[in-house]
């Protein structure tokens, strides 16, 4: 589709997505063209490709995959797009003045006779100067587009490549295209590939087989791998890329001398994860050998105190725990649900502050944090919103030179937490703290890598407290019980009859009964029965993303059961509803939105062209190139659900799911329910995930650091 731009309706210079008018070649009426373009302007000839659509409000317009921009060429055309304020110095009046003197010549007048604008009223040598620059910058920015564009780059990722590196993005790309997918989010390996061997570079090249080897790296980071033996990641370098693997060797020293890589005793880190790593072990180490700052604590009066205040009295390995937390430097307490880990959160924090103490509650996630904040009455944060992050930058605020204050630090969730976060938060910490780390080591590990909990409690340097005790309240609930009954691989024990409870099991034999079992759960049975609502408190979870029952598909048949209104917006094979349950999968600084949180669609803002998305009590707008940042939750896989409480849960679980079927991933499934669970599927499959305990290894040797540094 090719025409001339009439008007820009919308253009957000920070993405590029924009909505304008054209008037196409061969006449007809205007047509309105959506797509991602860093400029346009009225006047300038528009060339797009893409594919016509039908939007509810504004009726046909045209999807632009690719939108390419070129100076007007007719006198019209030239006079609406200076006037439009494209290039600084010339308003409307100085266009009309410039296209009376140099007629269809204007713009070739600006870029090669310069010195001739002076002949035009109100154009001296400053304001000539000042024109020629922003004419030259509007030409560098269209070459830059067209050589990206050129080379196989959609207009999206071309539009965050050019905010990535400005004026020098030619140069940047040319001289390593491997860096777009280390440093432009949305750009894989595969594309950067394709980009260099458009621009010629050799397949054996060493660049290349750089590139390869650190990509495996970080792909094996993203699986929780801290590092790969050389011997296994030679040959599959060899695979991905076809190159033989003396070339691939070459590669690797190179990439070694050069700190990209870290190798030690035959294995290979990358540079980040091998820091981290032996981050982590000397921080621990120099915490945990300081002196506490203040007075040694009297245990034997605070804990009688904390049981009055508290009105309860604590089991023995609770007061092992707290004893352990108030007299040493660095504590670990793990347990399941309903053994009281909360409570001594909240006991130890009490103590604290009535001893004057300064008390920092934190966890990874917003969800968790609320949640140990309500459930003690202290004011907790997120760990990035501890360490105060900086979006611009990408680092923290607090760090080895600018320590938080505080005496007493408990992080909750902790297995949630990645290397490369836990190494963040240790350094920022002041020498003289306690810290008190808590979590669930039988929950499924964090989705970063590393596996710091389990590594933390295997090092056996460290103090720790297992709480194994379910409290009588707790024990009462069938989801804590069958929770600990898959924990020590018991089958499940299911409620009689019509009993009041909260943990059922719904037997489904094929895919497509499961889905109609799920259904029926959450449009009539359990709002029905226990009250809740469908789209903000019942959460279906199942272990994978991909298949009939992953949570791809399943969002897409729960969308149309709960939800079958007309759609507000649509990106790509994505399509959003008012009222649509949504999950934010990345993080996002500027908005404070991060990986997980859940919220409802409330409204599509058609002037500014954003969907309104209600969060934890507020709203967060997006812009149509930011759409790929939410997904529909009305089912989510597991893994996602981590650190997160629903009043409500249905978990698939069927033979389908079989190369996932882990004791951990049930149990933490089954953890993530407060009042309701109920699990739809096969018994076979749930034996087959209780009676699986193998727990797929990470590869990491925090574990050996710790012992050698807290040891040594």
């Amino acid at each position: 589709l090719t025409g001339v731009v009439t008007r820009v309706i919308y253009h957000a210079e920070e993405s590029g997505y924009t909505v304008c008018l054209i008037a196409p070649q061969g006449g007809g009426g205007e047509v309105t063209v959506v797509g991602h373009c860093p400029v346009v302007h009225a006047g300038e000839t528009l060339s797009a490709e893409g594919r016509w659509m039908r939007h509810k409000q504004h009726g046909p317009q045209f999807q632009a995959d690719r939108i390419l921009c070129y100076p007007p060429v007719t006198v019209e055309g030239i006079e609406r797009y200076l006037a439009a304020g494209t290039i600084k110095g010339v308003g409307r009046v100085m266009a009309q003045r410039l296209v009376r003197k140099f007629g269809a010549r204007t713009l070739e007048v600006i870029e090669r006779e310069s010195k001739r604008l002076e002949e035009v009223e109100g154009i001296g040598p400053t304001r000539r100067q000042q024109i020629k620059e922003a004419w030259k910058a509007q030409q560098d920015l269209r070459e830059i587009m067209l050589f990206l564009l050129s080379h196989g780059v959609g207009t999206a990722h071309a539009t965050r490549i050019l905010r990535q590196y400005g004026g020098e993005a030619i140069a940047r790309v040319r001289e390593d295209p491997y860096r777009l997918c280390r440093e432009v989010w949305g750009i894989g390996f595969k594309t950067a590939d394709r980009i260099a061997m458009q621009l010629g570079i050799a397949p054996e090249s060493e660049l290349r087989a750089r590139a390869g080897v650190v990509y495996l790296l970080d792909v094996l980071a993203e699986e929780g791998h801290c590092y790969c033996p050389r011997e296994d990641l030679l040959p599959a370098a060899a695979r991905l890329l076809g190159i033989g693997e003396g070339r691939l060797e070459a590669a690797i020293e190179h990439a070694i001398r050069g700190g990209e890589i870290i190798a030690e005793q035959g294995n290979l880190f990358p540079a980040r994860l091998h820091q981290a790593e032996t981050g982590v072990a000397a921080e621990l180490a120099r915490l945990a050998r300081a002196a506490p700052g203040g007075r040694t604590e009297d245990v034997e009066a605070l804990l009688p105190w904390a049981e009055r205040r508290m009105g309860l009295a604590f089991a023995a390995r609770q007061r092992t725990a707290l004893a352990m937390a108030l007299t040493h430097k660095v504590t670990l307490i793990t347990g399941g649900p309903g053994v009281g880990k909360t409570t001594l959160i909240r006991a130890l924090a009490d103590i604290a502050a009535a001893r004057g103490r300064r008390v920092c509650l934190a966890a990874p996630t917003g969800r968790a944090a609320k949640h140990i904040e309500e459930a003690t009455g202290h004011e907790a944060r997120t760990l990035h919103r501890l360490l105060k992050y900086n979006p611009r930058t990408g680092t923290f605020e607090h760090g080895p030179h600018h320590r938080l204050e505080g005496d007493l630090f408990i992080l909750d969730e902790v297995s949630m937490v990645d290397i490369v976060l836990m190494h963040a938060v240790l350094r920022a910490l002041p020498t003289a703290a306690r810290l008190v780390l808590v979590g669930d080591a039988d929950q499924l590990p964090s989705v970063g890598p590393g596996n710091v909990l389990r590594d933390l409690l295997a090092c056996g340097v460290l103090p720790v407290t297992c709480l194994d005790t379910v409290f009588r309240q707790a024990a009462e609930s069938w989801i804590v019980r069958n929770a600990h009954r898959v924990n020590h691989g018991e089958p499940l024990e299911l409620p009689p009859a019509g009993a009041a409870a909260d943990f059922f099991f719904i037997p489904a034999a094929t895919p497509d009964d499961a889905i109609r079992a799920t259904i029926e759960l959450l449009t009539r049975r359990i709002p029905t029965r226990f009250g809740f609502r469908p789209r903000s408190e019942i959460q279906v979870l199942t272990p994978m993303r991909k298949h009939q029952l992953g949570s791809e598909n399943l969002n897409t048949v729960l969308q149309a059961a709960l939800n079958p209104g007309p759609a507000l917006v649509q990106r790509h094979e994505r399509v959003f509803k008012s009222g649509d349950r949504v999950m934010q999968i990345r993080n996002n600084y500027d908005k404070e939105v991060f990986n997980g949180d859940i919220g409802l669609v409330r409204a599509y803002e058609t002037d500014e062209q954003q969907l309104a998305v209600e969060m934890d009590g507020r709203v967060v707008r997006y812009a149509a190139d930011e759409l790929d940042e939410i997904e529909l939750a009305y089912a989510c896989s597991v893994h996602k659900s981590q650190g997160s409480e629903y009043p409500a849960v249905v978990l698939l679980i069927t033979p389908q799911h079989y190369k996932l079927l882990q004791r951990n991933l049930l149990y933490t499934a089954i953890t993530r329910g407060r009042k309701l669970v109920c699990l739809v599927g096969s018994r076979r499959a749930v034996d087959l995930a209780i009676s699986n305990d193998r727990v797929a290894e990470r590869r990491t040797l925090l574990a050996a650091r710790l012992r050698s540094a807290l040891r040594g």
